[in-house]
């Protein structure tokens, strides 16, 4: 199995002894750590008809960024460009303590595209709701600049006080996604499946469960992936790979290695649109090896590009009359977020089964932090927002509601069918917006801050 990007990847596991000693934890591990509720929202239908309408879903699912460090300036935007300021940003008070304690961070506007690699992983993740006593149940969402900084210290960083963690971009470093995000659709209430580190939400993107992982797998995935769901109804499909052996399908290592055929080279994914020969459902797998997934210490605006180049080229073709592109992220990322993560339906029923016995204890039912979702599509309501509480399980469930395909876990079936977004007798978008390119010139560096 192809080992994607683990030099990106690697996680310090704070370990009890660190965790007793800055957080002054009891030896009592966390039972679970429920999130706020979402308050009930009143969700518009969709007109017109899905299933006859849409015959081409794209997914893209690129690194580590959550809502407020990509999309808290979103309102300023859009009541720029004539709409209401609809999305839940980031307030003006946000703010953790720095590592020490000693000092209160504010959310600030990050000059640098590239930042050291904070920690999302499962121990991190949970003390970012709460710095001092995650096993409480009490989201606070104060400890993520504890968590940066103490993964800056164990990997030799400048940033040891975690300041990167509460950073945030705007319209200036990403006039694309802005411009995407308003002109067609986005979601203030989209989170990560998991409350944990990119591979564990990954094969919830492929299988709508991680069977229990909360860390990178050591063996084959044995559940039913989406893939496999579609090859067993004859529906066509392909994974797009952007560098050589980087698909997160390969997880499921007999199942990938008898369908090679259907896994291509992204230059395919171009001819592809261009041909109007996209499969029933593509899933592109970004540049995790080369710099261009988002992820930290790579450059976000060099990433965005390449995501702009991918959806620029479906636009411009005859693929776009009947095809939804969803573009979003596979986790947060350890970057700030507001919104404390709500409770979530278990997948199978199934405990971490790969928890140390150090590490905090918890389970499935929380979803992971809200991340960036941006809908495009000919069918997409302009400037809408939704604040229906979703996971990118929710993808599943997209394609399972139009290919007539029974639910993979209990977490995609009990996900919103996405139809709030669209409106299918009369599409807004036939004729596409004309975007903003997407710069790739802003200063790179991780050694100091802003």
């Amino acid at each position: 199995m192809h080992n994607l990007g683990l030099y990106k990847k690697a996680s310090f596991l704070l370990a009890p002894a660190l965790f007793c000693f800055t957080l002054g934890l009891a030896s009592t591990a966390i039972t679970g750590c429920r999130g706020l509720a979402v308050s009930p929202q009143t969700v518009t239908a969709a007109t017109g008809d899905v299933k006859t309408s849409v015959n081409h879903i794209v997914i893209m699912v690129q690194e580590n960024r959550s809502f407020d460090h990509y999309f808290g300036q979103l309102n300023a935007y859009r009541v720029a460009n004539g709409l209401g300021a609809d999305v839940d940003g980031i307030p003006a008070t946000a703010s953790n303590m720095n590592f020490d304690g000693t000092a209160a961070i504010n959310a600030f506007h990050l000059v640098t595209v590239c930042t050291e690699n904070p920690s999302p992983s499962w121990n991190e993740s949970h003390v970012d709701i709460n710095r001092s006593a995650p096993e409480s149940g009490i989201a606070l969402m104060d400890g993520f600049a504890l968590t940066a900084g103490n993964f800056s210290r164990h990997n030799n960083g400048a940033d040891i006080q975690g300041v990167r963690a509460m950073g945030f971009y705007t319209e200036n470093e990403l006039p694309y996604y802005y411009f995407m995000a308003t002109q067609f659709a986005t979601s203030d209430r989209f989170f990560s499946p998991a409350p944990t580190r990119t591979q564990p939400n990954r094969l919830y993107l492929l299988s709508g469960t991680s069977a229990g992982l909360v860390y990178p797998p050591t063996s084959e995935a044995t559940q039913k992936n989406i893939f496999q769901l579609l090859q067993e109804n004859n529906i066509s499909w392909k994974v797009y790979v952007t560098d050589p052996g980087g698909t997160y399908l390969n997880t499921f290592t007999t199942f990938a290695n008898a369908h090679q055929d259907k896994i291509v080279p992204v230059s395919q994914y171009l001819t592809d649109v261009q041909a109007g020969t996209l499969p029933s459902v593509a899933l592109i797998e970004s540049g995790y090896e080369s710099g261009r997934d988002e992820h930290a210490a790579g450059s976000v605006q060099v990433g965005s590009a390449y995501a702009a180049s991918l959806i620029n080229a479906l636009m411009s073709s005859q693929s776009w009359k009947d095809t939804v592109f969803f573009l979003s992220f596979d986790e947060g990322g350890g970057f700030y977020d507001h919104v404390p993560p709500p409770a979530a339906v278990s997948p199978d029923g199934i405990a971490p089964k790969d928890l140390l016995p150090t590490d905090i204890k918890g389970d499935f039912t929380i979803e992971g932090f809200r991340i960036p979702l941006i809908v495009i599509s000919p069918f997409t309501k302009k400037g809408f927002v939704s604040h229906t509480q979703a996971d990118y399980t929710a993808f599943l469930k997209f394609v399972e509601n139009r290919f007539n395909l029974p639910s993979l876990t209990k977490r995609d079936a009990a996900q919103p069918d996405f139809l709030e977004f669209f409106d299918f007798n009369n599409p807004p978008w036939m004729t596409p917006p004309n975007p903003p390119a997407q710069p790739t010139t802003a200063p790179c560096y991780i050694d100091h801050l802003p």
